[in-house]
């Protein structure tokens, strides 16, 4: 598997190797990144495919910082933080949404490739809807006689696991059942040409603005169905592939700002919203063409843990001639953009805004240079980082959702507290909790002062 541009973005700028997003899963971890608040105030958790819009409008928020400041503002593809209030006619305006949290702009998956409705929705409006077929969803009861995962399995490409195996559209069952909206169904495979596109639309329509663009890919998300172009890129099968195509569109974008001399003048963040996993919910062959690759590296866990790999992701800042190229073990988490940007453009936070990010834009721009000294890390669990000590809470009282043992990942969710040197114990084997009791209270009653904070 070839990632040539990642890799330039690499060479060429800083790759960060403890960075985190700010939890396990992709919704909490999306929250935080825009609100610069942890997940857990807001008691974010993945959301199914109808919920209401997780961050309300008069939430402040990334994009509206910048766009009071001039900024044209973006954001096109995966959302997954909800629209609505709650209770939503696909067929009219879908609203409140990215527009009424900051976004000038919207092109989106209304929630992941996996769940309903399975079409585009730009800005307030569901793409190519005729008004004379309406688009039915639910999450709770069968709608019509369409075919689904488990009534039907001989229509589907790639085998599922129950949770995924409700309203089938281009050969995948999904999460959710929809009737009607024909015309409006995406294709999976024009992912990468249709996003990109419109990413690059943005961009040329506000090169003599400032933008803030944020392109959320849904590679490597499930249901991996990567453009005939990048099928058989890799040796690892459909997961691999997608990885291929992702790569493409990220050289595809800096191309872009090459192109119309916006390079030396953007700061771009490459990052994933949480952890690896292979098989999360679909059959692709992920496990069997796994070869020799370690999707967590030398990490213990994965997308879910609470052990290092559910947050500790790739992170790579670029910006030619401003960033000097070099490695950086700084600790980072996402949910410092927000107060890292408002330093780079002098703008003054109110206390109740961004409570949880920090200053770190030094660390954004220096590869020498510090970052934190602690760090929340957010499952099912809390978990805390003090500078290279880990510490896991105890897991008690919530049961673990059963789904959990399909992931074949090592959750970390423990009943007796948990604690790892990763000096010495970078894959977290060595639990010393018992020998340290006074460090692993210290980071119990730090966790329990950001909990009452704010």
């Amino acid at each position: 598997m070839q990632t040539p541009n990642v890799d330039r973005l690499a060479e060429n700028g800083i790759k960060f190797t403890d960075a985190h997003s700010s939890a396990a899963t992709c919704t909490p971890s999306r929250y935080s990144l825009l609100t610069g608040q942890y997940a857990f105030r807001n008691n974010a958790a993945i959301l199914p495919g109808d919920a209401p819009l997780l961050i309300r409008p008069d939430t402040p928020t990334l994009p509206s910082m910048l766009k009071k400041e001039g900024y044209k503002t973006a954001v096109i593809w995966k959302w997954h933080l909800g629209l609505g209030n709650g209770s939503i006619n696909w067929n009219t305006e879908v609203k409140p949404g990215p527009l009424e949290i900051g976004f000038d702009y919207s092109f989106l998956l209304p929630a992941t490739g996996d769940r309903v409705p399975t079409v585009y929705l730009e800005n307030h409006n569901v793409v190519n809807i005729n008004p004379n077929d309406s688009l039915l969803i639910s999450y709770k009861n069968p709608i019509g006689d369409n075919p689904t995962g488990i009534s039907n399995p001989e229509l589907l490409r790639q085998k599922a696991d129950k949770q995924h195996s409700n309203a089938i559209v281009n050969g995948i069952s999904r999460i959710g059942y929809q009737d009607g909206g024909d015309e409006a169904m995406w294709v999976d495979e024009e992912f990468p040409d249709v996003f990109t596109n419109k990413a690059k639309e943005f961009i040329n329509n506000n090169k003599d603005n400032p933008f803030f663009l944020f392109f959320s890919f849904h590679d490597i998300h499930v249901p991996r169905l990567p453009n005939k172009r990048f099928q058989g890129k890799s040796t690892m099968g459909p997961r691999g592939d997608a990885i291929a195509q992702m790569d493409w569109m990220t050289g595809t974008i800096i191309e872009e700002l090459e192109r119309l001399g916006l390079d030396k003048n953007t700061l771009v963040i490459f990052t994933s919203d949480n952890g690896p996993v292979l098989d999360d919910g679909y059959k692709d062959e992920a496990e069997e063409k796994l070869g020799d690759h370690k999707p967590s590296g030398p990490f213990r866990g994965g997308k879910y843990s609470a052990f290092e790999s559910g947050t500790r992701v790739p992170m790579i800042t670029y910006w030619p001639e401003t960033i000097k190229p070099g490695e950086s073990d700084a600790l980072i988490s996402q949910t410092d953009y927000y107060a890292s940007f408002a330093s780079l453009l002098n703008i003054s936070l109110d206390k109740k805004e961004a409570v949880d990010s920090q200053n770190v834009l030094n660390a954004l721009l220096n590869y020498n240079s510090d970052a934190r000294q602690v760090m929340l890390e957010e499952s099912l669990t809390l978990s805390l980082r003090y500078r290279n000590w880990k510490y896991i809470m105890p897991f008690r009282n919530k049961p673990i959702p059963n789904w959990f043992s399909n992931k074949k990942i090592e959750t970390g969710f423990d009943k007796t507290p948990q604690l790892y040197n990763l000096n010495v114990d970078i894959n977290e084997q060595l639990n010393v909790a018992s020998k340290n009791k006074d460090l692993t209270d210290m980071m119990q009653s730090k966790i329990d002062s950001i909990v009452k904070a704010h």
